[in-house]
This record gives structure tokens, C-alpha cells and sequence, in this order.
């Protein structure tokens, strides 16, 4: 039987693994490590994150973000319009063009300005996003606004967002401006 960690010792593993992997953790899979439910991972990574440590929550799980990046990206915010079903050819078409989305904002009547994080950089990840929404019926942000919503996207150079603009318009996803 595995030793269930506590609180602080807990906590400090929890950073560990986050710092060591380069692919999103989920709450289950660290919960399983630490011998804990799932919901106590989501409590531990809010302590941490009010510690101001550089924690994430995406569709995939858990990323670790140092403030300090390696290389200098090119990032934008775009103005999308486009009914749930074609979120999926939106984000792929973003990928396709060597840009990550990195979160998707509406503003709200009442709540003002919501973002939730997407961060997805390829077919792989759009599709566990897609399948996430899917399984958990959940619903689009965008669709508390009829559709209009911005991405904040990124990408290693600005040629390469001024092309994914370009097949956004194309595509008749952005908001002319």
C-alpha cells in the first residue's frame, strides 16, 4: 500500500512533477501519485497558485510555466466570430499555421471579462480539447456571447500570425476590423 503524502510534503511533490514534465498533468494522475483524490490535488494547486506559483489549468491538465521563457514569441489577440461547430476547423486551422492558442476571452454582461486557457499547439491537443468538451458537456465560452470571442495566440514569429490571420479571414472566422 502507498503512503499517502500530506499537506506541505504533499504540495512540494506536486511542484516537483509539474516542474519536471513538458506535457500537461491531470489531477487524476497526480492525484494517484500523491495517494489522494482528485479533489485535494485541485485545493493543493490552489494554495500554489496563490503562493504565486506559475501553474496552469488546461484542457490536458496541470502545466508548470516559468516566467522566464526560452525564446521570444510573437503574440496577438484576435476578434473571432463563429457558432460552436466550427471551433474545431478555428483551432486546427490556428495550429496548422505553427500558432498555439493560448486562451479564449468574452466579455460578459455581468462578469465583465472571462478567460479560460486553452493552449493547444497542434491536431493532437485541439482534439483532447475537443474531446474534453464533448465528455464533460461543457459548453463553449463563446456561446454566452453569440458567438464573438478573442484567442490570445502565439506563435515564434509574427510572419507566422500574420498568415494564420490571413486563413482566418479567409475562412470567415475573424471579426473585420
Amino acid at each position: 500500500m502507498q503512503k499517502k503524502l500530506l499537506g506541505e510534503e504533499r504540495r512540494t511533490m506536486l511542484l516537483d512533477l509539474l516542474k519536471e514534465s513538458r506535457e500537461p498533468l491531470t489531477g487524476s494522475e497526480l492525484a494517484a501519485k500523491a495517494n489522494v483524490s482528485r479533489q485535494v490535488i485541485v485545493g493543493d494547486i490552489t494554495l500554489l497558485k496563490a503562493r504565486n506559483e506559475p501553474i496552469l489549468a488546461t484542457s490536458q491538465g496541470y502545466l508548470y510555466m516559468p516566467t522566464t521563457a526560452p525564446a521570444a514569441l510573437a503574440e496577438r489577440i484576435i476578434a473571432c466570430s463563429h457558432g460552436p461547430g466550427d471551433t474545431e476547423e478555428e483551432l486546427n486551422l490556428l495550429v496548422d499555421h505553427g500558432v498555439t492558442v493560448r486562451d479564449v476571452r468574452i466579455e460578459h454582461p455581468v462578469y465583465g471579462d472571462l478567460t479560460a486557457s486553452i493552449m493547444v499547439s497542434n491536431r493532437r491537443e485541439v482534439k483532447q480539447f475537443m474531446e474534453k468538451i464533448k465528455t464533460t458537456n461543457a459548453g463553449y465560452l463563446s456561446e454566452l456571447t453569440e458567438g464573438i470571442h478573442l484567442h490570445t495566440i502565439s506563435a515564434p514569429s509574427e510572419k507566422a500570425l500574420d498568415e494564420a490571420e490571413e486563413a482566418m479571414m479567409a475562412a470567415r472566422f475573424l471579426i473585420e476590423q
